[in-house]
């Protein structure tokens, strides 16, 4: 024994096997001292038996999450490592290529009686037969005769696939089959397949993309089809001159994405439409962006974000691990446990009292809809059905675990076929439970991983309810703390600059001139509203227009628009004013409000040569914020620019450290870069506020309070340290 708390003794192999494990800090190249780590050990005891003595380990919730971690850590000791490290291989060497295949099927339920499997595997061979003796292609058998209403219209096409994207017996026959060969027979739970391998190429590996999607309606009429065609194309040609994510935001149908730029999770082969699938793999630079394009979905821009090929085997093995215990190979996998677990347990099934207990399921059960009523027979009632270590299940038992599982199944099911199966599943389940129940008995290691788990769970519950939680509700504690330590939480010199950075002069001449007026000027533009001579009634056109303006505004909080109105030489004043009235109103009844429009009534003055353009109303998009206008810059393509601004200390930004320490503009060279930094104003070191420093106090302020809570708890529950041992371990 190395220490005891309170009544609680902990061994010297307890702790030594804690700091074997966990002796390196966060730098791995720095060992904790022992004496150092028993301290740290000590701390962490005395919070969780602080969680026991208030009952924490006792709770309903405690409980379910030990449950669920117990489950997830019981895996690897309940399965062969081996041979879930093979399929894990297997599975990394197949992701290596995709397959397109095409298939036919012939349909049989998987409880089938052994005529009707034994017909239509009969019907699979003398298909394959006739397509190979040429009585027939394998692309009209499909059409006609397969079963998969998705695939047969395509003669069986199933497209490229790769690995994970069929069940494992189909996935296994075209991953092995000779391309244009027909495999024989290979069942699935849908029946028997028919395989022809057509083509094999090595992994695209996957990519990132951005979309804009305009949606098209199934019910969409000829004009609905047409008025998507020109959002896409209209959104299509803005790109030209404004940011991607600005387009996306204004004219993307996919609420989702749309205030994200439209990006997407990456993905690969089989993942999306063809179409879709097809046109992002086309892309082949990062930030390319695609024509338009249509699909079942509507139409679609797509952007470039990234291309990734196949990981290596150590970054994927993970994923792979979790993927072969969790699809169609969790079967196989199931299967090996069991088949172990029935050879190496005690098991003994009551034949007599099986065969009365199978007579009780009716064919209801194909339906799914079976009962039974309590109490059973007396022949059967609670009586044992099977018995797995000493442990008997009861005929009852297996009724609940079936009337819980069944669902309708497929025409051709047999009831006895089926009746066995759920016995058998029974069966196993019990013989999984019995072998995870003796878990700690049988594997130390596990045992102590679930004490390890155990006492986090309980720590993390211990520090919620006595540091965490009080640290941030406390406000008057953390005024307390900070009016104590003020000293400790300062602002230094700063200075509060607007920073410009570009290796293009002209870009940042342009940024500078911009800078100088707030709200900056945007390059975009609304659609300009042309009147009639003498006309100032709104058309249908025009509505539409201003809808989209209105849109904009909503899309962009920084956002405000200059709304100028003009009038030719032969108007009267009043009707470029009337004009400009009309469109403000139509904004504001679209819940634009006033505060973000300026208005500008240029009458007859700014004449353009084209007269018709002079009866005008007409749109310009200012914003507040510095980054709209980064991205209007940057969509100039004159090069890049970054615009920054905040309070820096000498020594945060290494373009304010390359610059003069004083108010006012300057040009900077700052390697290649060039940099317009302009300084507002200049503030002394200063002691922060509270609310400026509440992040850090409330962070010091729980450091305070788990020390407050240590002390009590040494004094609640002693510590007694076994000196001479740990002197052992130390040497």
């Amino acid at each position: 024994m190395i220490l005891s708390i309170g009544d609680r003794k902990f061994t010297t192999d307890e702790f030594f096997q804690s700091f074997t494990k966990n002796q390196f800090s966060d730098d791995t190249s720095k060992s904790t001292d022992i004496r150092e780590y028993l301290q740290l050990y000590t701390n962490l005891k005395l919070k969780v038996i602080a969680a026991q003595s208030t009952g924490k380990d006792t709770t309903a919730e405690f409980r379910e999450e030990m449950a669920s971690f117990r489950k997830q850590l019981a895996q690897p000791y309940l399965y062969d490592k081996v041979f879930v490290e093979n399929l894990v291989a297997e599975a990394y060497e197949r992701l290596k290529q995709e397959v397109r295949a095409s298939h036919i099927l012939i349909p049989v339920s998987p409880d089938a009686s052994s005529e009707d499997t034994l017909s239509a595997y009969r019907a699979a061979i003398a298909l394959r037969s006739r397509i190979i003796q040429q009585e027939i292609t394998f692309e009209e058998a499909a059409t006609r005769f397969s079963k998969d209403a998705l695939s047969s219209p395509k003669g069986g096409d199933l497209g490229y696939f790769t690995v994970f994207q069929t069940v494992y017996p189909f996935e296994n026959a075209a991953y092995t089959a000779p391309i244009g060969k027909i495999t024989d027979p290979v069942r699935t739970g849908a029946g028997y397949h028919l395989i022809k391998v057509n083509d094999r190429r090595a992994s695209r590996g996957k990519v990132q993309v951005a979309h804009i999607l305009v949606r098209i309606s199934p019910n969409a009429t000829a004009e609905g089809k047409a008025a998507a065609k020109a959002k896409i194309e209209k959104a299509h040609s803005l790109l030209q001159q404004e940011a991607w994510e600005v387009v996306c935001r204004d004219y993307s149908d996919e609420p989702t994405t749309k205030d994200n730029g439209g990006v997407l999770h990456e993905f690969g082969t089989g993942a999306m439409t063809p179409t879709f699938e097809e046109v992002a793999f086309s892309l082949k630079r990062v930030g390319d962006i695609s024509q338009p394009f249509l699909s079942n979905y509507g139409w679609h821009i797509v952007k470039l974000i990234n291309r990734k090929p196949i990981e290596s085997f150590t970054e994927l093995a993970p994923q792979l691990r979790q993927k072969v215990t969790t699809d169609s190979r969790g079967e196989l996998i199931r299967e090996a446990l069991i088949t172990k677990l029935r050879a190496s347990s005690k098991m003994t099934e009551t034949a007599p009292i099986k065969a009365a207990a199978m007579a009780q399921l009716d064919t209801s059960l194909l339906r799914g809809k079976w009962k039974f009523k309590t109490p059973l027979n007396a022949s059967i009632e609670n009586k044992t059905l099977v018995q797995i270590e000493n442990q008997p299940y009861s005929v009852n038992q297996f009724f609940e675990y079936v009337y819980n599982r069944q669902q309708p199944t497929p025409a051709g099911t047999s009831l006895p076929i089926l009746a066995e199966r759920y016995f058998r599943q029974f069966v196993n389940q019990k013989l999984v439970e019995t072998e995870e129940a003796n878990l700690e008995k049988k594997y130390p290691e596990f045992r102590a991983l679930m004490t390890e788990m155990r006492d986090g769970v309980l720590y993390t519950q211990a520090m919620e309810a006595n540091v965490l939680e009080r640290s941030l509700t406390d406000s008057l504690g953390q005024k307390q703390y900070w009016e104590q330590n003020k000293a400790n939480y300062r602002y230094p010199e700063r200075a509060f600059a607007t920073l410009a950075v570009s290796e293009s002069d002209s870009l940042l001449k342009r940024a500078h001139e911009a800078l100088a007026s707030k709200p900056y000027q945007l390059r975009r533009k609304g659609t300009d509203l042309l009147f009639p001579s003498k006309s100032t009634i709104l058309s249908v056109k025009h509505r539409e227009a201003l809808f989209e303006v209105a849109l904009t505004l909503l899309n962009n909080e920084n956002y405000s628009v200059e709304v100028s109105a003009y009038g030719d030489a032969d108007e009267p004043d009043s009707i470029s004013t009337m004009r400009l009235r009309n469109a403000i109103k139509a904004l504001t009844n679209n819940s634009v409000p006033l505060t973000r429009i300026i208005e500008k009534d240029y009458g007859k003055f700014k004449p353009v040569v084209n007269a018709s353009r002079n009866r005008r109303v007409s749109f310009q998009y200012f914003s507040t914020s510095k980054k709209d206008l980064e991205k209007a810059l940057n969509a100039l393509k004159l090069g890049n620019i970054l615009i920054t601004e905040g309070a820096f200390a000498k020594g945060s930004n290494r373009f304010i450290d390359a610059a003069r320490w004083e108010v006012g503009d300057q040009l900077v060279n700052v390697n290649k870069e060039k940099v317009w930094v302009s300084i507002a104003k200049i503030e002394p070191a200063r002691i922060k506020t509270f609310t400026e420093a509440r992040g850090a106090v409330i962070n010091d302020y729980q450091k305070q309070l788990e020390r407050n809570w240590l002390t009590q708890l040494r004094q609640k529950f002693a510590v007694q340290i076994n000196e001479e041992e740990l002197r052992n371990l130390a040497k």
